[in-house]
């Protein structure tokens, strides 16, 4: 048993040393500092803290209220809780919070690294990168039902627990973890609304550093990615996966859907892009979009506090854009990740099974016989 602790030990202080000094965008990025674990509080006189949220268009077990926390009776209808909410709940022992912030490679933010200066007590890094399919060039796609159940039991969740995601931009790529614990059969999630922006705004406490258990469930998960696509068995699941295929879309499924039309396609990115007239932000990846396809870009999901917009004002952004709720919606974007906003505020108008594209416009754009549209405009004589 000791020398078990000591290889995890060893392990940890391994994994923390091999990603010390690479600033590239990476796969559990640096940093993990060395200084002892402490709450940051803010100071009283430079904060506000939020009254409960109440909207009429929430589930009453949503957030505001403070009773006892069940994840059985919390309603799965709706897909975000408040700051309020989980300030409330949070040291239950079947609540997991995850803290899966992931930037866009030109921002040039290290995930990894802002979640050691300051996270939600207790929470845990999901590695967005890393939790993902390892036999493709693309970015973050779905892993295996074996990979994702091997990694989240590494990291200590089980089908009993209550999974709240939170992000570092306020709802980002939290809605991309949501969406993947509903395609592994896990409805008992939902994002933070508001993320940790809101989260500090509010004067709540964020930790500094990572405790070493912390460390040793991050690593592990990583570890467990990498043996299950290497064909090595792996420790105790304790995470069963229950595939729903309904939620993902493939390129093929794409391309019929461009000639039978049988789903109204959303894309998340913004105009610029859809439009062809800005360039993409990966290389070799042409300009423009599926033809048949909508742009909704998934900020218009959100109001100025990042938190997501009320149903009445949602549906009007999609009828505003000629999408019919009475029928069948998917959701595209760069990469699946922000298509994951766009199924959050559906999920929000009670439609729940809307499919992510998950290869997204970086599969599509980078393919040599798919059809692009553009609707770049005709210059003026």
């Amino acid at each position: 048993m000791a020398s078990a602790f000591l290889s995890r030990t060893l392990f940890a202080h391994r994994f923390v040393s091999s990603f010390a000094f690479n600033q590239k965008p990476q796969k559990l990025a640096p940093l993990f500092f060395k200084k002892p674990l402490h709450s940051w509080a803010f100071p009283s006189q430079s904060v506000y803290r939020r009254q409960t949220l109440v909207r009429s268009d929430m589930a009453s077990t949503m957030v505001g209220s403070t009773s006892p926390f069940s994840t059985q009776s919390m309603s799965t209808s709706e897909p975000v809780v408040s700051v309020d909410w989980l300030h409330a709940n949070l040291r239950e022992p079947d609540m997991k919070v995850l803290d899966a912030s992931w930037y866009m490679p030109d921002e040039q933010r290290n995930p990894l690294q802002e979640y050691q200066v300051a996270h939600i007590p207790g929470a845990l890094f999901f590695d967005v990168d890393g939790i993902s399919d390892r036999t493709t060039n693309l970015p973050h796609m779905l892993p295996s039902e074996e990979a994702f159940a091997a990694a989240v039991s590494a990291l200590g969740i089980e089908n009993k627990d209550g999974v709240v995601v939170y992000d570092g931009k306020g709802i980002f790529s939290a809605a991309r973890v949501w969406w993947m614990f509903r395609v592994f059969g896990h409805d008992r999630v939902w994002v933070l609304d508001g993320g940790l922006p809101m989260w500090r705004a509010s004067g709540f406490d964020v930790e500094s550093s990572a405790s070493s258990d912390a460390i040793l469930k991050a690593s592990a998960a990583s570890e467990a990615i990498e043996k299950v696509y290497h064909g090595q068995a792996v420790g105790p699941v304790t995470f069963q996966t229950k595939y729903q295929p309904h939620l993902v879309w493939t390129l093929e499924q794409v391309k019929k859907n461009t000639e039978d039309q049988t789903h109204q396609h959303v894309d998340a990115r913004s105009k610029a892009r859809f439009d062809g007239v800005a360039a993409e932000p990966r290389k070799g990846i042409r300009s423009g979009h599926v033809p048949g396809s909508k742009c909704i870009p998934f900020a218009q999901m959100l109001d100025s506090s990042q938190t997501l917009l009320s149903a009445d004002q949602l549906k009007k952004k999609f009828e505003q854009e000629g999408i019919s709720l009475e029928g069948p919606v998917m959701a595209s974007c760069g990469t699946g990740v922000t298509a994951c906003i766009l199924a959050l505020g559906l999920h929000r108008l009670g439609k729940t099974d809307v499919p992510v594209y998950d290869g997204s416009w970086t599969e599509w754009g980078a393919q040599e016989d798919t059809p692009v549209a553009t609707s770049t405009p005709t210059p003026t004589s």
